[in-house]
């Protein structure tokens, strides 16, 4: 429970908090049932903007046909529009693996993307994990060029060829029995994290185009950010499209797991683009940018500027192109895409036009995460070291410090064995921020439950579990300001604890 008192935010932020040591059991806190996963919205707006969802993934082989068949641990069926699973019929001498996904959703023009991102998107890098598993699972082999050849073995004693040896061939002459086949360098080794990175890539690539594909016959609406976890053989995976961001903290030290994606950080990306492909800026823009918008008054006149290839500022001759509305615009939180939208990556926004135009924004908008991975068994982890996993909303009030700061200040004084000390650590940080109780969050049911004769509509995890995406309920569909996904109103969902608890260190 929060503070009375406290101020209402000006902007919403999700906030999980994960423990990295082991005296946390990682299976024990995600095997609540889904349905304990509440998103709380906060009455930002009619619509569940924010999302956020937890889950185990079984990923097996893919051999046989596609069922539906739920994970024991997950009570979730698939939600795909072609009912494609998460598991497929095989052998049972073939045993697939097991791994932890999070995940945060920070929506904009709609909830639409946001809710079927999270409902979807853990299936999709399910799918991509199928192609691999057997690779992942043989960490002692590195994984060969092409699927199905054998590992090939070093060359004699070790040594790398050179070219020239790689042209004749290494040993034997020319066109002798011998002589094994042209190469001309050596291949390169590829480690098996890299796999699993292009399997996240894909799968947020294959999200975007399945909601571009299916936005109009199932209106899904906006875009979105996302920011996900997996934990899988021992490392943490974490994927980027967006301003939100994840943080270790380990003995009171901060770890940056990710960076923001803004239209200040991707300035020359987005430059280079319109420097390339005039037409996307529909003749309105100018890649260029300068220090402020140029005036008619100042032709002829040399004023500073940037362009694609540059970090530094130099002077040019202003020319009428250049009394263009710039491509990027404001700075800081305030800078902007086309004077529309403020972050560069994510998940959607395919309809997202220029106001009062037919000039397309998405072109610059991109949908690849930045993968960043902690392999877990290279540190000892203590019982206070944590990630944290927030949208925008909390780290445009607090710094990465201050927020270790709250957290290595709050939790060495609770009981490590208290399931609820990290509910009340990130109380700690939405007070600190003052966003009081209107801080949105995934709370996994690690608080209170609510009492039978409390109003309980469906969750939203629960939601369309055994339905496609065509009875998603999005748009107009989505629960009044106030109350959340599960029909708790925002008052009794504060009750409940602020965290995802689970440790990521087993």
């Amino acid at each position: 429970m929060l503070p009375q008192g406290s101020r209402h935010p000006r902007r919403n932020t999700n906030l999980l908090l994960l423990p990295l040591h082991p005296s946390f059991s990682t299976l024990a806190v995600l095997t609540f049932p889904v349905e304990e996963l509440w998103v709380i919205n906060a009455g930002k707006s009619t619509h569940n903007e924010d999302q956020a969802s937890c889950e185990v993934l079984t990923v097996k082989k893919k051999i046989g046909t596609m069922t539906s068949t739920p994970n024991r641990n997950s009570k979730r069926r698939s939600s795909l529009p072609n009912g494609e699973g998460l598991q497929i019929k095989e052998n049972s001498e073939s045993e697939g693996i097991s791994c932890h996904y999070w995940s945060l959703f920070d929506g904009h023009a709609g909830s639409g993307a946001a809710v079927v991102a999270s409902r979807l998107l853990q299936h999709h890098i399910t799918q991509q994990l199928q192609e691999i598993v057997e690779i992942l699972k043989n960490s002692a082999i590195l994984p060969p060029t092409c699927l199905g050849e054998e590992p090939e073995s070093t060359p004699a004693h070790g040594r790398t060829l050179t070219r020239a040896a790689s042209l004749r061939g290494g040993v034997g002459a020319p066109g002798s029995p011998s002589t094994p086949p042209t190469r001309f360098f050596t291949e390169k080794k590829i480690p098996h994290e890299c796999l699993v990175i292009g399997a996240l890539e894909s799968a947020f690539k294959e999200m975007d185009l399945q909601i571009e594909r299916e936005r109009t016959a199932y209106n899904i609406s906006g875009g979105c950010t996302a920011l996900i976890v997996l934990c899988l053989l021992g490392k943490l995976y974490v994927a980027n499209a967006g301003d939100s961001r994840a943080i270790i903290i380990r003995n009171g030290e901060v770890i940056p797991m990710s960076s923001e994606f803004t239209p200040e950080t991707e300035r020359q990306r987005l430059q280079y683009l319109a420097f390339m492909q005039p037409h996307l800026l529909g003749n309105e823009f100018t890649h260029l940018e300068f220090p402020r918008r140029v005036q008619r008054k100042e032709l002829g006149k040399k004023m500073l500027y940037r362009d694609f290839n540059m970090t530094g500022w130099a002077y040019k001759t202003i020319e009428d192109d250049d009394l263009k509305f710039p491509l990027i615009y404001g700075e800081g939180k305030k800078a902007r895409v086309m004077a529309t939208i403020g972050v560069t990556r994510g998940l959607g926004d395919h309809d997202l036009k220029v106001h009062d135009s037919n000039i397309y924004i998405k072109p610059f908008l991109s949908s690849a995460p930045e993968v960043r991975v902690y392999d877990l068994s290279r540190y000892e982890h203590g019982a206070d070291d944590v990630l944290i996993l927030a949208t925008d909303g909390l780290w445009d009030v607090l710094s990465n410090e201050e927020v270790a700061e709250a957290v290595t200040q709050f939790l060495p004084n609770c009981d490590p064995d208290d399931p609820h000390r990290l509910a009340d650590a990130i109380s700690r940080i939405a007070h600190n921020s003052e966003r009081g109780p209107d801080t949105s969050a995934a709370l996994p049911g690690s608080g209170p439950r609510p009492r039978p004769d409390q109003s309980r509509g469906e969750p939203l995890e629960g939601r369309g579990r055994e339905r496609g995406l065509d009875q998603l309920q999005l748009g107009s569909a989505d629960p009044a300001p106030g109350v959340h996904a599960g029909g708790r109103s925002t008052a009794q969902a504060h009750r409940a604890s602020f965290s995802l608890a689970c440790n990521l260190d087993s």
